[in-house]
C-alpha cells in the first residue's frame, strides 16, 4: 500500500510541474485540412544514402498546416495557416539518436486574431510534440498555401519572406539506388494521408534559429492531409 501511495504522489508531483506547453497540449478540437513538410535530409531514399546523411544533415524541418475548416479550443480557425520551423540537435527521425533538444519558430497567419494565433500555436504544438515544445520566437506573416488537386504531390507554401516550399511528385528518374522507400515518417500527428515528394525549392531565411537554408530538388518533402 505504501508503495502505491508513493507512486501516486510522484505522478501528482509530475503533473504539477508539467510545463505550460504540455498542459496546453491537452486542448482539442475538430479540424481538417492540408499539410506540407520539408526536411534538410532525404525522406524518400535508400539506406545507403540515408546512412550517409545521419548526423550531417536533417537537423532542420518545416511543418505547415492549412486548416480548411474547424476549431481548436473552441476558436474558429477556418482558412488559417500555421508554420513551424525546427532546428534539432541531431538528424530528426534517426531511431538511434535523440534529436532533442530542439528549438522552434512559429509563423502564424497574418489574418489571425490574437486568440486565433494562440490557438494555432497550441494546435501545432499538439501535432508536433516535443519538437515544438521550445518556441523561441513567434512571427506573423501573410500565407499562401496551395495544393494542386489534379496532380498528386504538387503543392507550394509561402510564409511571407521567411519560408518557401514547392513540391512535385516523385518519378522513376528520382530513383538513384533503386531500392528507395520512405526512410523517415512524417513528423506530424493525426495525418490522414501523406505521400513523399520532391522539394523543388525549400528555404528558410529567418534569424531566430542561428541557421538558414535554401535547397532544391531534394526528396525531402511530404504532402498530405490531416483530420480528427
Amino acid at each position: 500500500m505504501k508503495s502505491r501511495i508513493a507512486i501516486l504522489s510522484l505522478l501528482i508531483a509530475a503533473l504539477v510541474v508539467l510545463p505550460s506547453y504540455a498542459r496546453a497540449a491537452q486542448v482539442s478540437g475538430h479540424v481538417n485540412g492540408e499539410y506540407i513538410e520539408s526536411r534538410t535530409a532525404d525522406v524518400y531514399t535508400g539506406p545507403c544514402f540515408a546512412n550517409a546523411e545521419v548526423n550531417l544533415a536533417g537537423h532542420e524541418a518545416v511543418l505547415a498546416w492549412h486548416i480548411e475548416n474547424g476549431a481548436w479550443g473552441n476558436v474558429d480557425l477556418d482558412g488559417l495557416t500555421v508554420v513551424a520551423v525546427v532546428r534539432a540537435s541531431g538528424t530528426i527521425g534517426d531511431v538511434y539518436e535523440n534529436p532533442l533538444p530542439a528549438k522552434a519558430v512559429m509563423i502564424v497567419d497574418q489574418r489571425a486574431s490574437a486568440e486565433q494565433r494562440a490557438a494555432l500555436i497550441n494546435f501545432a504544438q499538439a501535432q508536433g510534440g516535443a519538437l515544438l515544445a521550445d518556441v523561441v520566437a513567434v512571427q506573423s506573416a501573410p500565407m499562401r498555401f496551395e495544393v494542386d488537386s489534379a496532380r498528386h504531390g504538387y503543392a507550394s507554401l509561402e510564409a511571407g519572406n521567411l519560408v518557401r516550399i514547392s513540391t512535385r511528385a516523385l518519378t522513376d528518374n528520382d530513383e538513384i539506388c533503386h531500392n528507395e522507400a520512405v526512410f523517415y515518417d512524417p513528423l506530424a500527428a493525426h495525418l490522414t494521408h501523406a505521400m513523399p515528394a520532391v522539394a523543388t525549392q525549400a528555404s528558410y531565411s529567418g534569424n531566430h534559429l542561428g541557421v538558414t537554408w535554401n535547397e532544391s530538388n531534394r526528396r525531402s518533402a511530404f504532402v498530405g492531409t490531416f483530420g480528427f
